[in-house]
């Protein structure tokens, strides 16, 4: 019979919760993709010249940070 060493199952039980964290901090990625296409296409449909299509790829991506600051300003905080 094998001897498992200590260490071992220290080091697997790391490597679970190594995996469980990065599954947890992916559920939001679906939510941010789906948020960054109708961005895209919203503002890309508005956009008049190529530089403003352009303008609006780069507000597709940071449309989180945005919404956050306008949401913030609006309640004076």
């Amino acid at each position: 019979m094998r001897k498992v060493l200590p260490g071992f199952i220290i080091y697997k039980r790391e490597y679970d919760m190594k995996d469980q964290l990065k599954k947890a901090n992916n559920q939001g990625a679906p939510i941010y993709g789906m948020g960054f296409i109708g961005a895209l296409v919203y503002f890309i449909n508005h956009a008049v010249t190529f530089w403003g299509g352009m303008l609006g790829v780069v507000k597709a991506l940071v449309w989180p940070a945005i919404l956050i600051y306008k949401l913030l300003e609006m309640l004076k905080m």
